[in-house]
């Protein structure tokens, strides 16, 4: 019963978000449900683009766009591999997802990179979110078949250094989402999902001295999944995908000759239209709700990005009679701040904390994780923790081991 009601929401969400959008039946007034203020979270098609994939960042908190380079830096800032030591290596990830709730829901990813030139380097990933096993029924509760949803991504990118300091990346990906396994919905046929997207991405580190100890400053900056939307059937709307603003800076202090310490934080801000409140029961020529707060939902991609950063409808004072829709796009941010201890570079400790507003998603956690890095290969590990008990994300883990290739190849030319 529990697979049913999440593969229920997800379809929910996923597969109607901005089909409610248009029509206006998923959004609340201002000044309701939760403390007097209205829960308006930006939902997206193919959300497991952000879920974190791997456990060094995982457990920082989910912050990893100005972390140092490392081999899973694909998701977070591929203009980071400009700056790699090795020439090659790659990692394969793993996390039980939503493993409180359901024990079939996991995901995976395999990530690794090539430098082919001093100052270029090209890598490329496979995310896959696996739904496990699920039986379909239709609206009187008869079996209609058997599925396996899943989803994926491919990508690759291509990065460059453009000085000693700052390099910068780009990277395509084709994303196909398999909801519904093909089984038709009220008597709505139904097919995959699929889209390319882009990332463009910076990153800046430079050498640096604090309190007369050798430290390391990082800067970068990602702006990921900029790509078509998705549907799931021949005439729905089409959803947006998760276009995503990552901002952040580190720093990296090495405090002896055996012992390191980093910090990182990041922003994160969807660039997505966020749901208006609409006028009740009026429609315009073409029968969409029109906003009474808000912007329109149903624009391109580019000016959907544009618009993300003024359209929220606005919260409302009860005292002025005011709506502040800068405070709403406000709350539309997410942060993660993480640190990291090194000894010897051999073994690590690693602890963090996400926070979203509670009105856009309510997703606060703290993380914990540890690794251990041998000759050729290191393990990493990352615990989530909510704030609150009986949370969805509770009890997830991720466990990641990446192969230094280059190591590898050393050691056997020396047997």
């Amino acid at each position: 019963m529990q697979k049913i009601l999440i593969i229920s929401l997800l379809l929910l969400l996923w597969v109607s978000s901005f089909s409610q959008t248009v029509n206006g039946s998923n959004n609340t007034l201002l000044g309701q449900d939760l403390d007097g203020e209205s829960v308006n979270a930006i939902t997206t098609a193919v959300p497991f683009l952000s879920i974190a994939p791997d456990s060094r960042a995982g457990a920082m908190g989910d912050a990893g766009v100005a972390t140092t380079p490392d081999v899973n830096s694909q998701h977070w800032n591929p203009a980071k591999y400009a700056f790699m030591e090795n020439d090659m290596g790659f990692s394969v990830s793993y996390t039980p997802w939503l493993k409180g709730l359901v024990n079939d829901i996991n995901l995976g990813y395999v990530c690794g990179y090539y430098r082919f030139a001093d100052d270029q380097t090209v890598s490329g990933s496979l995310l896959y979110f696996s739904l496990g096993d699920i039986t379909f029924t239709d609206n009187e509760g008869n079996t209609i078949g058997q599925g396996d949803p899943k989803e994926f991504a491919i990508d690759g990118a291509y990065s460059r250094m453009f000085s000693d300091h700052v390099s910068g990346s780009v990277a395509l990906r084709y994303i196909h989402s398999d909801l519904t396994s093909g089984y038709e919905f009220n008597n709505v046929d139904s097919k995959p999902g699929q889209s390319v997207a882009a990332d463009v991405s910076a990153y800046y580190e430079n050498d640096v001295v604090i309190s007369e100890k050798e430290a390391k400053l990082m800067f970068g900056m990602n702006i990921s999944n900029i790509g078509a939307k998705i549907s799931y059937t021949a005439n729905a709307d089409k959803d947006f995908i998760p276009t995503n603003l990552r901002l952040g800076g580190g720093l990296k202090v090495n405090i002896d000759e055996y012992n390191t310490m980093l910090f990182t934080a990041d922003v994160n801000k969807l660039l997505v239209p966020t749901t208006p409140v609409y006028y009740p029961d009026s429609v315009d020529l073409d029968g969409n709700l029109i906003p009474m707060f808000g912007k329109d939902p149903n624009v391109s991609v580019p000016l959907g990005m544009i618009q993300s950063f003024y359209d929220a409808p606005g919260i409302y004072n009860d005292k002025t009679g005011n709506v502040s829709v800068m405070k709403e796009e406000l709350r539309e941010l997410m942060y993660s701040f993480g640190m990291e201890y090194w000894y010897a570079k051999q073994f690590a400790i690693r602890g963090g904390y996400f926070h979203e507003h509670a009105t856009k998603g309510n997703r606060k956690f703290f993380t914990v994780g540890f690794g251990l890095k041998l000759n050729v290969f290191s393990l990493d590990f990352a615990y989530l923790i909510p704030t609150r008990q009986k949370h969805p994300l509770e009890n997830t883990l991720r466990f990641t081991i990446t192969f230094d290739l280059e190591n590898f190849e050393s050691q056997a030319v020396v047997e």
